[in-house]
């Protein structure tokens, strides 16, 4: 997968692992991740899947209807990388953080809705629920930040309550933060995530 890697200062600060929304490329949250942790090392990653031109991480039928086959097809694809960008890289391949918003966000849900051991913790901007009824691995122990539009029109409220319940059920330890806002990733969102991070991670 296209991506770009930063060497941190600290290596044993998680690897920060970057995903953008749909229309994205591997540039876009970089700059999170200096608010987030400046010394952590920066795995950012551009989505396999082209929509009108525009890079997502999975296939969509319509808005908010994900393809169930590619979203599944897509999350192996992202876990797999994960293990060759580690061994490439020499990161450690069990301390990944991810932060993803909206598109990037849901591809980062799945893998922990998939895999018990590919994510150390998350930081999901904008999330909806990756996939229902499926028993998700044990959680326990992983923290998961959440950040929410009440006024999301991709993202309804009732969807991420749902998304932290299913989480939380599976062991994760999760925080939502909310905000009177629409899908767009606002500074106070970040800015809430860093604070996070600096406490849970």
């Amino acid at each position: 997968m296209r991506h770009i890697f930063k060497q941190g200062a600290d290596p044993s600060k998680p690897t920060l692992l970057l995903l953008h929304g749909t229309g994205g490329t591997e540039q876009d949250l970089l700059p999170l991740a200096g608010l987030i942790d400046p010394e952590a090392s920066v795995l950012s990653v551009r989505g396999n899947v082209l929509e009108n031109g525009m890079p997502r991480f999975f296939r969509r039928l319509a808005e908010g209807v994900f393809d169930e086959e590619d979203l599944i097809f897509r999350t192996k694809e992202l876990h797999t990388f994960l293990d060759e960008a580690a061994e490439e890289h020499r990161f450690d391949r069990s301390n990944i953080v991810a932060v993803g918003y909206s598109n990037g966000a849901n591809i980062a849900a799945s893998l922990l809705f998939h895999y018990a051991d590919s994510l150390k913790g998350a930081v999901l901007h904008h999330p909806m629920v990756p996939r229902r009824g499926i028993e998700l691995p044990n959680l326990t122990g992983i923290p998961v930040f959440i950040a929410a539009g009440k006024n999301d029109p991709i993202c309804p409220a009732q969807e991420t309550t749902e998304l932290q319940e299913l989480l939380a059920a599976a062991g994760a330890s999760t925080e939502v933060h909310w905000e009177m806002n629409g899908h767009s990733l606002t500074r106070t969102e970040v800015e809430a995530a860093a604070e996070w991070y600096r406490q849970n991670v």
